[in-house]
């Protein structure tokens, strides 16, 4: 790799895009620290922050930025200030020249802001053109990032350079949004912007694939002159190019000195057992999203949800490859309430293989292992009905008489293994998507259709409402609806304190308790879960 000769730019935006971590809450000491920790690192500018427009739910002052804020820390000379401004911010009912007065409210002589950057979407750039020329007038720098450049065609690319190379726009940035370019890539793109942009370019990768600083020296080597990096990569979903590792090779790569210790020591005491709380970095989940295409906020919030287990991971991953998944939408994780809004259809009736009988509801939990042979033998000897909750891989498989789920994306995570398993699925079959229904093959489906709706129970004849997505309340509302006896439950064991999933579940006894069935409902292995009625295997 040949390297340009002329040493970039390096914009550090640690506390702009990290804030996606801790919603922007960086203390003044922090701040402080780092600012010190930059300089002697000789990072050229640091992008303090967003200047979002709206004031919704608390942030802390790097998602506003303000110039009061930034004339409160001790900026070392020498060091440059930026701002983020998004694209969308300049696209709502007032108009961009009311948004960029509101958000940018002084020229630049009486600010402390050097550089303003927009991120901007392709729809979004002639408004942010437009707001560019604003403050152009008003003495700032300015600077434009192409988000989501992986999806972009060559006559696309052209096409937005030729438009942005006759505006004022100081530095072209592309970003690598869903962290799916490789250096190949990299180099591609810069020759494409090239035909149209002649002036300073500039780059911001994410690290999906752990490819984040060879895209980011791939695109040095190839005349792109302004750098975007992050403390320990700190940045939305798996982060960025590292800071660290990126001075350390333009330190040997242009023999410039720099003093490593202030940055070293804020990553020990401070970014370093951050990243540790909160996760950011590359990992298998985020490398499948970047492969895919899918925003990486998909899997950062799910991350941060101990609702969701592995298999629910790669589920969603599986589902937005195909549905798409490119723009986040919190509304995405959420699909079976969302899909289960309507009224409900099914067309088998429980009671015709349930009424009367005692039904044995197996969880996930230890206990089935721990209570595995006394399990086996209650089984054998009292033939209650055995309904597998998901997938059930510890008991012998001939003793369990159905499985049970209903959330579709741990059916589709589970479709191949209920497609092998042969006892019988029940599901709210004509309610899935097609494609769901395709992956379960020809296994046989019970169809017992549900409606969520929130803090019900009501049971039919080939359908219910309940509360939630869970396959718990499901299977709850099956055994009701049939008309069973009593319901055993094993291997609900319960999560660790404070693991909101044992309130969920708590919930669910708590509702299921308002029907008048509460005292049908029996646990005969351990469990945490607070509102049910426990008895001991051993004592059946």
């Amino acid at each position: 790799m040949i390297s340009n000769k002329k040493k970039p730019f390096v914009l550090d935006c640690t506390l702009r895009d990290g804030g996606y971590y801790n919603s922007w809450d960086f203390s003044h000491s922090l701040i402080n620290k780092y600012l010190l920790a930059m300089k002697a690192a000789k990072i050229d500018i640091v992008e303090l922050g967003f200047r979002f427009l709206k004031n919704e739910g608390f942030k802390g002052p790097c998602a506003f930025t303000t110039d009061d804020f930034i004339e409160s820390l001790n900026i070392p000379d020498d060091l440059s200030v930026g701002v983020m401004v998004n694209g969308s911010d300049l696209c709502t009912e007032i108009g961009w020249e009311s948004a960029i007065r509101k958000i940018i409210p002084k020229d630049a002589n009486d600010s402390p802001v050097n550089l303003v950057r927009f991120a901007c979407h392709s729809h979004e750039i002639p408004n942010a053109l437009c707001a560019s020329e604003f403050l152009k007038q008003r003495g700032y720098r300015v600077g434009l990032n192409l988000m989501q450049i992986a999806d972009k065609s060559k006559e696309e690319l052209q096409e937005l350079a030729e438009v942005i190379s006759k505006s004022q726009i100081d530095v072209l940035y592309f970003a690598d949004s869903m962290g799916s370019m490789k250096p190949e890539d990299t180099s591609r793109i810069i020759k494409w912007l090239r035909k149209s942009w002649a002036k300073d370019i500039g780059i911001h990768t994410h690290d999906n694939m752990g490819l984040a600083l060879a895209n980011t020296l791939q695109a040095q080597a190839d005349g792109v002159n302004w750098l975007d990096t992050t403390v320990t990569g700190m940045g939305r979903g798996p982060g960025n190019a590292r800071t660290e590792e990126l001075v350390i090779e333009l330190e040997l790569m242009f023999n410039d000195k720099i003093n490593f210790v202030p940055l070293m020591s804020l990553i020990e005491t401070y970014f370093g057992p951050l990243k540790k709380k909160l996760g950011w970095g590359t990992n298998p989940y985020y490398y499948l999203a970047g492969k895919y295409g899918i925003h990486p906020s998909y899997i950062q919030v799910m991350l941060s949800d101990k609702r969701y287990n592995e298999e629910d991971i790669i589920g969603v991953i599986n589902y937005l490859r195909e549905e798409g998944g490119k723009k986040f939408n919190l509304n995405n994780l959420n699909i079976a309430s969302q899909f289960y809004y309507d009224e409900p259809r099914g067309n088998w009736a429980p009671s015709t293989l349930l009424q009367g009988r005692e039904i044995l509801i197996l969880g996930t939990g230890p206990g089935i292992a721990s209570h595995k042979s006394s399990l086996e033998n209650y089984i054998k000897r009292r033939k209650p009905l055995v309904m597998s909750l998901n997938v059930q891989h510890i008991l012998d498989p001939s003793l369990i008489d159905f499985s049970i789920a209903c959330h579709p994306v741990r059916l589709l995570a589970d479709a191949e293994t209920h497609s092998k398993l042969s006892q019988p699925l029940i599901t709210p079959a004509s309610m899935l998507p097609e494609k769901l229904r395709n992956e379960l093959g020809k296994k046989k489906l019970f169809d017992f259709g549900l409606k969520v709706s929130s803090d019900r129970f009501e049971f039919y004849e080939k359908s219910c409402i309940i509360p939630n997505s869970l396959v718990l309340s499901y299977a709850l509302a099956v055994c009701v609806s049939g008309k069973m006896s009593r319901i055993l439950l094993a291997g609900f064991d319960g999560y660790p304190n404070e693991d909101p999933r044992n309130d969920e579940v708590e919930k669910i006894i708590r509702d299921f308790s308002k029907t008048g069935f509460e005292n049908s409902l029996v646990s005969i292995t351990p469990t945490r879960f607070k509102g049910l009625l426990i008895k001991s295997i051993y004592g059946f």
